[in-house]
């Protein structure tokens, strides 16, 4: 396994299905690793998405794609760039889901920014369009 910070970030990445996930976490997340999503805190979009925060650990990440794929199905993710200076990571890309409720699509751009250390992902940010996905369930 590479330890060139971009090269962890996909690999996590290409590995984030329910089953996949737990055991991608335990390889390349950093136990005390700090994962933002959305937004720092936000009581009322976290009633909605509640993987939505700051949150530690590698449980962090395995808790937010297991319970994504619980709620929407996921049609395409797609990486359109993947790039790192030192040890920062950043990825650009779209994604396409369809809220397993009310079967609501939503497209979204989507933005990351990642910290790898010692081939550990210490710092991952997670940033989408909040109002459409949250509009797929209303």
């Amino acid at each position: 396994m590479s330890t060139n910070p971009p090269d962890v970030v996909n690999d996590f990445l290409q590995n984030t299905a329910p089953d996949k996930v737990e055991a991608a976490a335990r390889r390349m997340v950093a136990d005390d690793a700090t994962y933002i999503s959305l937004n720092f805190e936000n009581p009322e979009l976290k009633r909605i998405l509640p993987w939505t925060g700051t949150s530690k650990g590698q449980q962090a990440l395995i808790n937010t794609f297991t319970d994504i794929a619980k709620v929407w199905k996921i049609e395409e993710f797609t990486v359109m760039d993947l790039f790192g200076a030192g040890e920062d990571v950043a990825v650009f890309g779209s994604m396409t889901y369809r809220s397993i409720s009310l079967g609501k699509v939503f497209r979204s751009p989507f933005a990351i920014h990642a910290k790898v250390r010692n081939g550990k992902i210490v710092f991952f940010q997670f940033m989408e369009d909040t109002f459409a996905s949250s509009r797929s369930f209303s």
